[in-house]
């Protein structure tokens, strides 16, 4: 696959300390073999890819000039700091990334005393880089904050809530900008730089500050006047006019690949009295290697690849994913019914609308990384009679949870909820892994939740949800591949509230919500062949509960066991509210709930991290036996007969 580069200059750079020895000619040399270094350890491991070639020059441009870890250096978001983990002394263990025992994917305070802030989801530098910095002014310790945010992230109102609080910290906080996509304003050669320079140089600030303060004490048209002037002039010649307006000195827009001018650059914003400053620094999503600049959406995140030719390891097919299983199935519904629509928070790909927004462009709104507008959009189209799909990884839906509650369930609108990433995510880890869906959803009045056992279920599930006008409905499934089941040619409209008995047996049950079907189903076999007859209940809702099919298992057996890919407060909790409301559990029912441990899983395989939790077929045999007192060849102590 991919073997190590030559790297004889970055071989000689362990830490930050030992970059800032270097001469200013030899960055260009060590940002060459960083980036080549990154790509070779990708191409081991996996991972993200582009978003961390684009930034190579520029991380080693910030450690080189401020003093990291004193100036502190916040990414947003985490997966773009490959290049800073080998350069803060993690490049030995840069081949574990993601993988079980290994380095994160993301930044983590864990990690190295280099990560000071975990950072996995979008748009949290700002404000985590305003505390450090007020922190630091408080306290009257040394240090700059540094937060890196890229333009997609400045596209959740989060950013500018933190920007327009940040004059507090002075000169203590600097904003860049990684211009990587949406080029705000791109670079116009060596006049963009000079002009940054100029811009971001003392005499240049002080001066501005003098006018600043001869201006409020002008009579008030002449101070107007001179502000539009001054604002006009630099619209035109730099732009950055919002940025000023929330009290940010604005340099730029400047080429984050050119080291030249990065250096100087942030040299002066490192120097600067006046603050906080933006430096906008534009650059290209997998810069340096072809395969990622041509096609940067497939090299965001990538599986082991070649690096001499690109190509990934995709492994052998398998059933469709989950993911493409929803989108086809939308689809059809939406040829079905012109009301139909669908909202992606920044994530068109990953939850599969990018294939809706081929058929349908006018129907799918991207609204940026921005989750509580998606989900009061979403509200506003339903309250106006549209079919909206609100498709969002359940990481990050928790984001918009006031809007969930508000502006959807309060109101009883029907939104639809599409959750993807449902349950245990592998390499992305505790950051990404849908752990909470169920809990936060199901406690809502007016809310279904439905969650699919497998890629078929979820055809009718869409189905259902489609054809649901009374209130708001969620389904959740995980990422992945399916199951290998055949399809429906036609779907189901399933029935609110009811789920299926799979499997009917006599002294156990096993009430599964979601994927976890396949491992009850395993159960059943092991625990029937050590004689307890076991049945398995299909539940399909955590809300409403199928009290009856409940009622009765809870009634004819012995053991009741729930089993769900969601936290404590989700089905497990439901179902023993519901017993004990009708006393069952007085009758000496003996009830278990096995679901994610009270704790955030590391990255692993997603096998792995399902056998640490215990849901798996062989930790659903150990609870039953344990309940009944059974050790693991079956022999009685004491059960009931």
């Amino acid at each position: 696959m991919s073997q190590r580069p030559e790297t004889p200059l970055l071989d000689q750079v362990a830490t930050p300390e030992e970059l800032r020895r270097l001469k200013p000619s030899q960055l260009r040399q060590l940002a060459d073999e960083l980036r080549a270094e990154m790509i070779a350890a990708v191409g081991v491991t996996g991972g993200h890819l582009g978003s961390g070639l684009g930034v190579v020059e520029l991380t080693a441009a910030i450690h080189y000039v401020f003093d990291t870890p004193r100036d502190t250096l916040i990414w947003d978001v985490g997966h773009q700091a490959y290049p800073h983990k080998i350069l803060t002394g993690r490049r030995d263990r840069i081949r574990t990334l993601r993988q079980g025992g290994g380095l994160s994917g993301f930044t983590q305070r864990a990690e190295s005393e280099y990560d000071p802030f975990g950072a996995a989801h979008s748009s949290t530098s700002i404000s985590a880089a305003l505390g450090f910095a007020i922190a630091n002014k408080l306290s009257g310790r040394p240090g700059k904050a540094i937060a890196v945010i890229g333009d997609g992230a400045m596209s959740a109102g989060m950013a500018y809530e933190a920007m327009n609080n940040a004059a507090a910290a002075g000169n203590r906080l600097v904003v860049i900008l990684n211009d990587n996509d949406m080029s705000i304003a791109p670079p116009v050669g060596g006049l963009s730089a000079y002009l940054a320079q100029i811009v971001s140089s003392r005499p240049f600030l002080s001066l501005r500050d003098v006018a600043k303060k001869i201006a409020q004490r002008l009579p008030r048209p002449l101070a107007d006047a001179a502000r539009k002037t001054d604002e006009y002039a630099r619209g035109m010649a730099i732009g950055g006019t919002l940025f000023e307006e929330l009290g940010f000195y604005y340099v730029g827009p400047i080429d984050g690949h050119n080291l030249d001018h990065l250096i100087p650059v942030l040299e002066n914003v490192r120097d600067a009295a006046q603050g906080p400053i933006l430096v906008h620094v534009v650059t290209k999503k997998g810069h340096g290697y072809a395969p990622a600049e041509n096609a940067p959406d497939k090299y965001h995140g990538v599986q082991k690849f070649d690096v001499l030719t690109g190509k990934q390891d995709k492994g052998p097919a398998g059933p469709p994913s989950y993911t493409g299983v929803f989108a086809e199935a939308l689809v059809a519904e939406a040829r079905r019914d012109p009301t139909i629509c669908a909202i992606t928070a920044a994530m068109p790909s990953g939850t599969g609308l990018d294939s809706f927004q081929k058929a349908f462009p006018d129907r799918v709104f991207d609204v940026g990384i921005a989750e509580q507008h998606a989900v009061t959009f979403a509200a506003g189209l339903a309250a106006q009679g549209m079919r909206p799909f609100a498709a969002i990884y359940s990481t990050f839906l928790q984001r918009a949870y006031d809007q969930v509650v508000h502006d959807v369930a309060i109101q009883n609108l029907p939104v639809r909820f599409a959750i993807d990433r449902a349950g245990l995510v592998g390499a992305d880890g505790a950051t990404h892994a849908g752990s909470f869906d169920v809990t936060y959803l199901a406690s809502l009045p007016n809310m279904v939740v439905m969650a699919a056992a497998d890629e078929a279920e979820l055809v009718h599930m869409v189905h259902t949800a489609a054809m649901h006008d009374s209130g708001p409905i969620a389904l959740r499934y995980p990422r992945g591949n399916g199951t290998g089941v055949a399809l429906p040619a036609v779907p189901e409209r399933l029935a609110i509230g009811k789920g299926r008995l799979v499997r009917e047996g006599k002294k156990v049950a096993i009430l599964s919500l979601g994927t976890r079907l396949t491992e009850a189903l395993k159960a059943a076999d092991r625990l029937d062949a050590q004689g307890l007859s076991t049945s398995v209940a299909d539940l399909r809702f955590a809300k409403p509960l199928d009290e009856a099919l409940i009622r009765r298992l809870m009634t004819t057996h012995d053991v009741v066991v729930t089993i769900e890919e969601n936290a404590i407060g989700g089905l497990g909790a439901h179902v023993l509210t519901l017993a004990s409301d009708e006393g069952l559990l007085d009758a000496g029912l003996k009830i278990r709930t096995l679901r994610l441990p009270d704790m955030f899983q590391a990255h692993d395989k997603p096998e792995r991290q399902y056998a640490e939790a215990g849901l798996d077929a062989e930790g659903i045999v150990a609870t039953v036996l344990t309940a009944l007192r059974r050790n693991s060849v079956g022999l009685a102590e004491g059960a009931r007969a």
